[in-house]
């Protein structure tokens, strides 16, 4: 079987496979930004300046991930008349390409269709989606690699390739496939870019989550999904600070702090906003506690995967560390972690813990 349509060549396959990689490589090395920031090993560290870094990383890790979609179903329609060749294994390295083929186009399909159902807060699957989604990227990385080094000589060879005949084709030629895959690759990104970059929206159709949500700012979680509504609405409430404990009204009456910090979610959309609350190392001082010192956020919510978090030293020093009371000039409300929430400089929104119980100081 001949294959003479112009997507059908070294060329193409080639080109649209470097914006495929570097696609891949955005994506992976952001992702595993986002996995170190929520989940650190000792040796890691993440500032809390600037304060839009992670809103910048987190967003270039979904906008990377849609762009290789159309990429990668373009480099696939680019190559797949080889999977017709004959012998199907020519040499022990013919046989790891192919092996490497398999398995990138598996695990790539598997990270970004979960990836994009992700985003969409749509789960029709039983496993856990961040951790099983971290071990396959460094499945689908390493396949890359592997593939990348056993291609590299015919990839160099069609790059410098300075003209090649166009083949008899009745379609596209050559030139118009690329233009339509990175067309493609572009309607894409600007088409969902919306949710993490503002001036985006206004022309972003498929944009999701950005500033539709109550008080200016999404919610993921509601109060009465965290089943904590009563306890929040209580006028028992209290905060325990290592050994003293805060009134609602107490923590309103110490010195206040107003900043606009964005909230960024590991889904991709962020949203800035105007914050009001006590300044960590404000509280930590009234509570005889050295600001710097690690602290153990712990949220009124039970059994909820993120109902506790940990605020290092560098962010516990950091005056735009707030214990937020209000949003946006209003009093916080309950969807948004009233009595009061954390919200941290350059943070994942799922470690910005909503309805703080207690701050455990550690030694």
């Amino acid at each position: 079987m001949r294959f003479r349509g112009a997507a059908h060549s070294e060329r193409v396959s080639a080109r649209i496979g470097v914006w495929l990689g570097v696609s891949f490589l955005i994506c992976f090395l952001t992702g595993l930004l986002s996995h170190l920031i929520q989940h650190p090993p000792d040796w890691f560290g993440w500032p809390s300046r600037p304060v839009w870094l992670y809103r910048v990383t987190q967003g270039l890790h979904v906008v990377s991930g849609i762009a290789a979609i159309p990429l990668l179903l373009a480099k696939l329609w680019s190559v797949y008349p080889k999977l017709f060749g004959r012998p199907l294994v020519r040499s022990p390295l013919h046989a790891l390409e192919r092996g490497s083929i398999l398995v990138l186009s598996g695990s790539a399909f598997f990270q970004l269709v979960t990836g994009l159902l992700n985003v969409a807060q749509n789960y029709p699957w039983n496993f856990y989606f961040p951790q099983l989604h971290y071990a396959l990227a460094w499945v689908a990385i390493g396949s890359i690699a592997v593939h990348v080094a056993v291609k590299l000589p015919i990839v160099r060879r069609a790059l410098r390739r300075e003209t090649e005949p166009e083949p008899e084709s009745s379609g596209l030629s050559r030139r118009g496939f690329l233009r339509t895959t990175w067309l493609a690759a572009g309607a894409a990104v600007v088409a969902t870019a919306g949710a993490t970059v503002p001036w985006l929206r206004p022309v972003s159709g498929l944009s999701w989550r950005s500033d539709r949500g109550s008080q200016g700012v999404p919610v993921n979680r509601t109060a009465a999904a965290a089943g904590v509504v009563d306890k929040a609405a209580s006028a028992d409430w209290r905060l325990d600070v290592g050994t003293r404990t805060f009134s609602r009204a107490e923590l309103a009456a110490l010195p206040q702090t107003t900043a606009e910090l964005p909230i960024a979610c590991v889904e991709g959309w962020s949203q800035s906003a105007v914050w009001t609350g006590v300044s960590l190392p404000d509280l930590l001082r009234a509570a005889g506690v050295a600001p710097g010192s690690r602290v153990g956020v712990v949220s009124l919510e039970e059994g909820g995967l993120y109902a506790r978090s940990d605020l290092p030293g560098e962010h516990t020093a950091d005056p735009l560390t707030l214990l937020a009371l209000k949003l946006n000039g209003e009093e916080l409300n309950l969807d948004h972690g009233f009595p009061c929430r954390i919200i941290a400089p350059n943070r994942p929104g799922v470690l910005q813990t909503k309805w703080v119980r207690r701050l455990e100081v550690s030694p």
